[in-house]
C-alpha cells in the first residue's frame, strides 16, 4: 500500500515467458498489494514461468482475444479485488517496473488520477532502440491527437500506465475495441469525462525479446487513432454521438 491505497499491478501477458521473471522482480513488493498476470493464450511457458515466480493471480484466455481484450481482463479483475490504484505493466520488459513507486506516489497523493510512463519526454525512446518509423509515426499521430483533442501530452502510444480505481470505473472500456487501438480509446474517454493525465519520463528498451507490431498493423493503427481523435472532436462539437462515448 501507499497512503492507505491498495495497489494491484496488471500484467497482459503473450508469449512473454523469456521476460517475464526479470520484469516480475524488478517489481517494487514493498508497496505492490497483488499481482495479476492474463495470459492471452501464449505458445510458450509464460504460464509455467508465472506459477514458478508465485504470481498470486493467473487468468488464462482459452483463445487470443487480442492486447484490449487482455486488459479487459486485467482491469476487470483489479478492480474485483479493490484495488485503488491499477498499474499496466507490460511483462517483456520494455517497459522499466521501476517507476511504480513514482507512478503510484502521484495518484495516492491526489495529484493526479492518471500517470503514463512517457518514452518520448527526453531522449529515451530513440536511445533504447525505438525504430526511426515508429517514432516519427508517434510524434505526427500525437501532434494530430494534440490539436483535435485539445491536449499537451508527448504521447498516446505508451503501455505503461497507471489509473486510480475510480478513473477506470468512470469510463467503459468494456466497450473498447479487443485491439492495440484499446490504448488510445481509454485515453480518450478519460479526456472526455474530463480526467487530466500526468506523464513521467520513462526509458525504453526495444530488443527481440519486447513486443512489437509490424509495419502493416502499425498503419493500421494509426487510422485507428486518427478515427478514434476526430470522433473525440465532434463528440466534444456534439456534431456526432459516438458510442465510444456514450456507451453504459
Amino acid at each position: 500500500m501507499l497512503g492507505n491505497r491498495k495497489i494491484v499491478v496488471v500484467l497482459p501477458a503473450y508469449n512473454a515467458g523469456r521476460t517475464l521473471g526479470k520484469t516480475y522482480r524488478e517489481i517494487p513488493f514493498d508497496i505492490i498489494d497483488e499481482v495479476i498476470l492474463v495470459d492471452d493464450a501464449s505458445q510458450d511457458n509464460t504460464i509455467e514461468t508465472a506459477r514458478e515466480l508465485g504470481i498470486q493471480h493467473i487468468i488464462c484466455h482459452d483463445c487470443n482475444k487480442g492486447y484490449g481484450g487482455n486488459q479487459k481482463s486485467c482491469y476487470a479483475k483489479a478492480l474485483e479485488l479493490g484495488a485503488d490504484i491499477v498499474v499496466m505493466l507490460h511483462p517483456d520488459y520494455q517497459y522499466t517496473p521501476r517507476l511504480i513507486y513514482a507512478m503510484c506516489s502521484i495518484i495516492a497523493n491526489d495529484v493526479y488520477p492518471v500517470v503514463l510512463g512517457s518514452r518520448i519526454l527526453g531522449k529515451g525512446a530513440l536511445k533504447g532502440g525505438m525504430p526511426l518509423y515508429k517514432y516519427f509515426f508517434n510524434r505526427v499521430l500525437t501532434l494530430i491527437q494534440n490539436i483535435l483533442m485539445g491536449q499537451k501530452l508527448s504521447e498516446y502510444h505508451t503501455g505503461y500506465r497507471a489509473f486510480s480505481a475510480g478513473a477506470l470505473t468512470a469510463i467503459h472500456f468494456e466497450a473498447n475495441s479487443d485491439d492495440f487501438i484499446f490504448d488510445n480509446e481509454m485515453l480518450a474517454q478519460l479526456l472526455m469525462k474530463g480526467y487530466e493525465i500526468a506523464e513521467i519520463t520513462c526509458p525504453t528498451a526495444y530488443f527481440k525479446e519486447a513486443s512489437s507490431i509490424n509495419f502493416l498493423r502499425s498503419i493500421q493503427y494509426g487510422l485507428g487513432v486518427l478515427r478514434v481523435s476526430l470522433q473525440y472532436r465532434l463528440h466534444k462539437w456534439k456534431l456526432v454521438q459516438a458510442r465510444l462515448f456514450t456507451a453504459r
